[in-house]
């Protein structure tokens, strides 16, 4: 999750210090963070991420600092019923369990954080294996008891085709959700740092740059030039990979007309029917941002979907 990159560069900067790590193992109902949400404590009292938005934190710092003396790890539960919960103020109407392992040899081994980061940087999804009898976390994994698989998938990313005005605020909402931005386009004037902040900036042709960053599972592509020499290629190159969602902005009409020129092109109907198009849910949009958000929503709808053959 992007939520865990603060996580990770916490593991770097404070490498060798005695160190917890907790994680959420499992939830219920309302729970404020999903599964594999991670809390990295220091010996210091120093911490890093979040594993309930608040509720538990104290009560989590607490044993970490036990484990980190030398206590065995720890899964602690909490829900609404339990006294303990509202204490730490838990009552969300939710249950989650919290895993509090040393970061050893003995419980997460150093190494990992490194192995995860790897992953991310080369776009590959990792997984690590917990002993929940033991603390014991490998990648290799565990055949017997009760384990929990935490997957890291690599980071999400969108490629915005067309540096036009609808790019501009799908761009700046894309980065608060935590999505690097690639914005291409070949027509330099258009493509500026003062237009586009903080953003990858691409001005090769977009067939070539679509493909040079390995769309896959965590990355979307959205058309948006209205420039069918732009913006065909692009999608064609999208939809040669397992890209999780390929919108393209456009009416109905230009729609069946760019599906008639893929088809053309070679590209098969049901890789056609990937796209979304016209680009979005319909919100009723109107005007550059409000296309955007519907864009963006489509988007993290598509990113939460169940893996399925493509």
């Amino acid at each position: 999750m992007a939520e865990n990159d603060s996580v990770l560069q916490a593991a770097r900067e404070w490498r060798g210090q005695p160190l917890a790590l907790a994680t959420v193992v499992s939830t219920w109902g309302s729970a404020p963070r999903p599964k594999g949400s991670h809390m990295l404590v220091h010996a210091d009292g120093r911490f890093e991420g979040s594993v309930s938005g608040g509720c538990v934190e104290s009560d989590i710092l607490q044993t970490a600092a036990e484990v980190i003396a030398g206590a065995p790890f720890q899964v602690k539960r909490y829900g609404v019923a339990d006294d303990a919960a509202w204490e730490v103020g838990l009552p969300c109407g939710g249950e989650i369990a919290v895993m509090v392992q040393p970061v050893s040899a003995e419980g997460f081994d150093p190494e990992l954080f490194d192995r995860i980061a790897e992953a991310r940087d080369d776009g590959r999804a990792l997984t690590v294996h917990t002993d929940l009898a033991t603390g014991h976390a490998d990648l290799r994994p565990i055949e017997t008891g009760e384990v929990f698989a935490n997957r890291y998938d690599p980071p999400r990313r969108l490629i915005i085709v067309g540096a036009v005005q609808i790019a501009q605020s799908l761009a700046a909402l894309a980065r608060t959700l935590g999505i690097e931005v690639v914005v291409v386009d070949p027509r330099a004037r258009f493509l500026t740092e003062e237009r586009f902040p903080g953003v990858t900036l691409d001005d090769r042709w977009p067939d070539e740059a679509v493909a040079a960053y390995r769309p896959g599972p965590a990355t979307a592509v959205v058309t948006l030039s209205h420039d069918i020499k732009i913006d065909d290629p692009a999608l064609v190159a999208a939809l040669a990979a397992d890209t999780a969602y390929v919108g393209a902005l456009g009416s109905r009409r230009s729609h069946a007309a760019r599906r008639e020129r893929l088809a053309a092109a070679g590209v098969a109907p049901e890789r056609i029917d990937r796209i979304d198009g016209p680009v979005g849910i319909d919100i009723g949009a109107i005007g550059p941002s409000e296309i955007a958000l519907s864009v963006a929503a489509a988007m993290v709808r598509a990113f939460h979907d169940e893996p399925r053959s493509r």
